[in-house]
């Protein structure tokens, strides 16, 4: 298995060169577009890996999958889905004109900005710092299992958030939009404020392939303790099949077979039914938002291990 995913890695760093970061939000420009990794767990905790897997970074819109389990968990599908729908959309992540024009009357789903902003404002607590809290602690939870004992640091760049909320007019123009529609539960800004900072939480390929492991498995973490129902792991696993590489889903689909979700970071997080929890880490882009040397490796390795789930 090392030698796969060495083999792999080497063979991405060529992809690096195709793509470009998130100039967009300022503090991720500063980032290495080089960077390739891509890491594997299992059942029992263990994590195979390969390149630049132990270099934090901001998971964005892979936090999208986070808070979403976390308030199926707490909420209940009905507070979930009589806001948001289960339906992808072909549109750009941050698109805002189907809030007007569709007769859905709220966002597509939960993985596109507009449905992730309604979540976020679900998620326990009063307020934007306890919001956040739970969501953490959630996060934790999830990845405190490793079979080295390590427990990666979990926690929010404080520099990306800052810029993200500097920068964030669009989401801002979503946020008030969402308002509008009676689809955020409270103060805008206060689920804004959540919405940036869950998209700044900093984590490694190799804690992201732990939290892949969860969705793998259903719900469960290695020694069998059971963090998620099978319904929230089988809800959360659906929608990153058909909504998690935005509007690159259908050929993420039919090319690898794996429910995953990118985020604009470099990383993308994927799970492979009863077998590993798998995670990518390549800050290049493609014009979509996804990993362009994260697609090619775990495009890769499903063919490689006949990881497809069709």
């Amino acid at each position: 298995m090392q030698d796969l995913l060495d083999r792999l890695v080497a063979d991405a760093r060529v992809f690096a060169a195709k793509g470009s970061v998130a100039a967009y939000i300022p503090a991720l420009a500063k980032i290495d577009p080089r960077l390739v990794g891509l890491a594997l767990a299992d059942r029992d905790g263990r994590v195979v890996e390969s390149g630049a897997t132990r270099i934090p970074f901001s998971i964005q819109s892979v936090s999208k999958v986070l808070s979403l389990s976390l308030v199926l968990e707490s909420r209940g599908e009905e507070a979930v889905f009589s806001r948001v729908g289960r339906e992808s959309t072909g549109d750009p992540f941050n698109s805002i004109i189907r809030l007007e024009t569709s007769h859905l009357g709220k966002p597509y789903n939960p993985l596109i900005n507009a449905g992730a902003i309604v979540v976020s404002s679900l998620l326990p607590g009063r307020t934007a710092v306890e919001r956040l809290a739970s969501l953490l602690d959630f996060v934790r939870s999830a990845i405190a299992a490793s079979e080295d004992g390590r427990s990666a640091a979990v926690m929010v760049d404080e520099e990306v958030a800052a810029s993200e909320s500097a920068t964030g007019f669009r989401n801002r123009s979503i946020g008030w939009f969402l308002k509008e529609l009676g689809l955020v539960e409270g103060d805008v800004d206060e689920a804004l404020a959540t919405y940036f900072s869950q998209c700044a939480i900093r984590l490694d390929a190799a804690s992201l392939a732990r939290l892949g492991a969860v969705f793998a498995f259903d719900g469960v973490l290695p020694g069998g303790k059971r963090l998620l129902s099978t319904r929230t792991a089988r809800i959360v696993k659906s929608l990153m099949m058909t909504c998690g590489l935005y509007d690159g889903s259908g050929d993420f689909g039919v090319e690898a077979g794996l429910p995953a979700k990118s985020g604009v970071g470099g990383g993308i997080l994927a799970a492979a039914k009863g077998r590993f929890g798998l995670a990518s880490f390549g800050p290049a882009l493609d014009g979509r938002g996804n990993s362009v040397a994260g697609v090619a490796m775990l495009t890769a390795l499903s063919r490689e291990l006949d990881l497809f789930e069709l």
